[in-house]
């Protein structure tokens, strides 16, 4: 059935939020799943080189890729805004500008992980037994970025609509396609990491054209018309001033995990197997946390539109809250299963899996600052500031913690992988109080500016 935009601005928030909050928790978490099913057949059909390959190219994607998707994010808020203010015009422009973007973003990853993924691989020291499997796999899937970066786009415009059921049903979709092609590239066809790139690659291609069909038979302002698609300056604009500090927000955030990463190897292959097991773990803690950020971001920008700040301020206080809940539940739950946890993914170390429940205790328990952190963060975007949020991420994050690595663990007595660990809680919890002080600031200015007007 065609959607129309969900009104965010009217009604109980508490079973609103809950309810378009789910929706993302699945679909991040389905995404993990099905990343991990990619491991798991080339490992069980190819060996750990080929593992080895394809995990040595996810700092370098996700470093490029993710400058590209706060441009999604751009979007996402100006379609909010729009949505918020009943300015469905410049809705309509932005969805029109948004797709055209995103081709245009995903071309330029295309050309530039096409021809310099290798250099880029060896430029990390990706071992020489790894280095042209790597290459092959990051090749491919740079083949497919348009896709994905449609698929972005086109996402965020329906959840800043307030759909966020249809991106979980595509996504469903394509994942279960991606298995079923990983199986046949790999195991029938012999293809080892060229097959799991381009399962992956040909499963963008279906969320992509599944959105794209979403969005052309929608009945409102968000409807997608192929043969009007055109890049409006003002709209563009304006993606670009609330996308692009995004993007080099979430880019830098994955340069300083490449550089912790790399203290963490220091310390041998036992403690990084270990550490490799806690970190995916993590990632399910963290996709469900990270869902909060997206809903604060949504409702605020809608009622930022609308001027309800009021409504706002409950906004905060019930994502603040959901999302302590959901990560001090979920990380207390990982901590006290975490040795069967670890075992899923060790079973030949007791020693690695004894690293592995360190990290999850340094990092597990207060995970919910992180959470916080992040909502805040959605908080101020929605408001329309995307500058604010990635300078105070980048002084209280990777600043801090690339201080930290650079003075605090260079001291003998703290060059400990517990003192590094413990950089993460320190930094959360600088930039989410900072981030917090910041949103109260600025919405008394504009709560002003507000009455001034009237």
């Amino acid at each position: 059935m065609p959607r129309k935009a969900a009104d965010m601005c009217e009604g109980p928030l508490i079973s609103r939020i809950i309810l378009y909050t789910i929706p993302i928790i699945l679909t991040g978490v389905l995404q993990l799943l099905f990343n991990a099913a990619d491991l798991v057949v080339v490992g069980r059909c190819c060996g750990s080189n080929s593992v080895g390959a394809v995990g040595s190219t996810g700092a370098i994607i996700n470093l490029m890729v993710n400058l590209f998707i706060g441009l999604s994010v751009g979007a996402g808020v100006t379609v909010a805004h729009g949505l918020g203010s009943g300015r469905l015009e410049d809705v309509r422009r932005t969805v029109h500008t948004a797709i055209p973007t995103a081709i245009i973003s995903g071309a330029v990853l295309t050309l530039v992980g096409v021809l310099f993924s290798g250099k880029f691989l060896s430029l990390m020291d990706t071992p020489k037994e790894q280095l042209h499997l790597a290459t092959s796999y990051m090749r491919i899937y740079f083949c497919g970025t348009i896709a994905s970066m449609i698929y972005n786009f086109g996402s965020a415009i329906l959840r800043a609509a307030g759909d966020t059921q249809s991106p979980l049903y595509y996504l469903t979709a394509a994942g279960v396609l991606n298995v079923l092609l990983n199986l046949l590239f790999v195991i029938v066809f012999r293809m080892d990491v060229a097959g799991v790139a381009l399962a992956t690659t040909i499963s963008q291609i279906l969320s992509a054209v599944l959105i794209l069909r979403a969005l052309m038979k929608r009945e409102d302002a968000c409807k997608l018309d192929l043969r009007k698609m055109h890049i409006y300056g003002r709209q563009l604009k304006r993606i670009i001033q609330i996308g692009f500090p995004a993007g080099i927000q979430g880019s830098l955030f994955s340069a300083s995990n490449v550089i912790i990463q790399s203290s963490i190897n220091s310390f041998g292959p036992i403690v990084n197997s270990g550490n490799a097991a806690a970190q995916n773990i993590e990632g399910f803690v963290y996709t469900s946390m990270n869902s909060y950020s997206q809903t604060a971001l949504n409702f605020t920008g809608q009622n930022y539109g609308a001027g309800k700040f009021d409504r706002i301020r409950k906004i905060m206080w019930i994502c603040l809250i959901a999302v302590f809940c959901t990560g001090a539940a979920l990380g207390i739950t990982a901590l006290f299963f975490g040795k069967p946890l670890l075992g899923i993914y060790i079973t030949d170390s007791d020693e690695a899996i004894k690293y592995g429940l360190v990290r999850m205790t340094y990092i597990m328990l207060p995970y919910f600052l992180c959470g916080l952190m992040d909502v805040t963060t959605g908080l101020i975007r929605g408001l329309g500031s995307s500058v604010t949020p990635m300078l105070i991420t980048i002084a209280g994050v990777v600043g801090i913690r690339l201080g930290w690595i650079y003075v605090v663990f260079r001291i003998p007595q703290y060059h400990s992988i517990k003192s590094l660990y413990l950089s993460y809680a320190i930094s959360w919890s600088i930039t989410f109080l900072a981030e917090l002080i910041v949103f109260i600031i600025l919405m008394k200015k504009l709560k002003k500016q507000q009455n001034k007007q009237e």
